[in-house]
């Protein structure tokens, strides 16, 4: 009996496939070794009994756990690192001039904000003035136009 490779056996030598396709190529394995088995020792329950797929249930749980335990202890290093990042960073003079110029560039903000805003009712009320400056050149050309026509009627 060939020894059974377990997923984490499987993904090293496969990186590019997924977990449900490693999974699919391992019980594709089982299934072909079942086939193998003669139809005595099925009656007799020896699959069942057989410590090499119980074997590798446990090394599949036992690849699992030593992975998220060493996802875990990393998680908790990154952790603590930020937290001395943190600490040290707010009080250095470095953080101190950052805060500062961040401080002078809001102020900035503010203040083109309001120009921004100024310029704007400005321009809004230029705008209907230039509104009215048309309509009354329109009115006036108009009226232009009708003294024209009237003078041209009476034969000038």
């Amino acid at each position: 009996m060939k020894k059974e490779k377990t997923i984490g056996e499987l993904a090293k030598e496969h990186p590019d496939k997924s977990y449900i396709e490693l999974e699919r190529y391992r019980d594709e394995d089982r299934r072909q070794e079942a086939q193998q088995i003669s139809p005595a020792a099925e009656d007799e329950g020896e699959e069942q009994d057989n410590p090499a797929l119980f074997k590798k249930e446990i090394d599949y749980h036992r690849y699992w756990k030593d992975m998220y335990e060493k996802e875990h202890k990393l998680r908790q290093e990154a952790e603590g690192e930020t937290t001395i990042v943190k600490g040290v960073g707010m009080n250095s003079p470095e953080m101190k001039r950052a805060q500062a110029k961040i401080k002078e560039l809001e102020e900035s903000l503010a203040n083109a904000l309001a120009v921004n805003e100024y310029h704007q009712k400005l321009n809004g009320k230029l705008q209907e003035r230039l509104t009215e400056v048309e309509e009354e050149n329109k009115k006036l050309h108009d009226h232009l136009n009708k003294k024209i026509d009237s003078t041209r009627k009476a034969g000038l």
